[in-house]
């Protein structure tokens, strides 16, 4: 298991001295079910979402709905309301049965429909490959991003994505076709697949705050962006660059994470890496504990704070739990977590 040894190891004051890694020998190439994902396992999650849904009539139609009714009146598919005729009216939209059975103009009013492609950041980094039950937390951002990609081009929206690893990103800008899902899809599992605990320790804290800015150049207006980290390297300016998406587009953050660092044994030791340098962190020693535990609440506070702040919605994933019966779940939450008109 690798966690941000420099981070951490920092926070857990009482730290033995760094040792070096041995390099074990080349691992299988077999994937692992929870440790690595390929393509053929997330395209098969297609079924898995026709169970939620991201249309309009859901409640989450603020955010995570293609094809979402748009705050413009005009000449559209959905059906709002029929009222009496004010002067500046377009005639074309007279209900003449109802203007002649009551004898005053009425007229049918139409909530425009509007096309919203969706963009999905996802965090394939070192920091990534971390989990202690069920799967890693890179698997279960490849898995959302699969469930989510899949139902957006159901309700037949464009979908694309950035994903991002420690030595660079994959930008695939958003299209409706089957192939670009697959692509997608593709591009997530051979990132998924080159992190390994004997890879080089070429970290990128920085990364994420590239991939934002990046996609802050993509999407100009009326797109949703779903970022799926464990945003591990957030700062201010990570901050600054959610908000500046958020001024035109809607953004959701979905934050994955592992249940361990919030429910520390009380004894125990875990050995942390980054691939070149190893240290074991003793859970019968209260400063390690606590220290372990003040930078879990610290980190996690700041991103859970951006709800008020700037109106991003930060959803908890974790990866030690099915991620589409949690997708279902949290659907649900986004209304709540929305402001108003939005």
């Amino acid at each position: 298991m690798r966690l941000n040894l420099a981070s951490l190891a920092r926070s857990a004051l009482g730290a033995r001295r760094p040792t070096r890694v041995s390099r074990p020998e080349a691992a299988s190439e077999a994937i692992v079910p929870g440790v690595h994902v390929d393509a053929a396992a997330l395209a098969k999650l297609e079924a898995s979402a026709r169970e939620f849904n991201l249309q309009p009539r859901q409640p989450v139609h603020s955010l995570l709905a293609g094809r979402h009714s748009s705050k413009v009146r005009g000449r559209g598919l959905a059906f709002e309301e029929l009222r009496p005729y004010v002067f500046g009216d377009d005639i074309r939209t007279m209900d003449w049965r109802v203007t002649a059975r009551t004898g005053t103009p009425h007229v049918r009013v139409y909530a425009e429909e509007k096309d919203r492609p969706v963009l999905l950041l996802v965090d394939q980094r070192m920091n990534m490959f971390f989990g202690t039950r069920r799967a890693m937390k890179s698997v279960a951002a490849a898995e959302l991003a699969a469930l989510v990609a899949w139902r957006v081009l159901a309700d037949g929206d464009r979908v694309g994505g950035l994903v991002f690893g420690d030595d660079g990103v994959t930008e695939l800008r958003p299209q409706r076709s089957r192939d670009a899902v697959l692509h997608l899809l593709g591009e997530i599992a051979r990132r998924n697949q080159a992190l390994r605990a004997d890879a080089p320790a070429v970290r990128s804290a920085a990364r994420l705050n590239e991939t934002l800015l990046q996609a802050a150049q993509l999407v100009h207006h009326d797109h949703l962006v779903i970022v799926v980290s464990d945003f591990e390297g957030h700062d201010r300016r990570t901050r600054d660059l959610m908000l500046q998406m958020r001024e035109h587009n809607d953004v959701l953050a979905v934050l994955v994470h592992d249940p361990f660092l919030s429910e520390l044994p009380t004894s125990g030791e875990l050995v942390v890496s980054d691939g070149e340098l190893q240290v074991e962190l003793g859970f019968g020693h209260e400063r390690i504990r606590r220290g372990i535990n003040d930078f879990v609440s610290t980190q996690s506070t700041a991103l859970f704070a951006w709800q008020k702040g700037i109106g991003v919605p930060v959803l908890p994933l974790s990866a030690a739990e099915d991620t589409a019966a949690q997708l279902r779940h949290l659907l649900g939450r986004v209304a709540a977590l929305t402001p108003r008109g939005r």
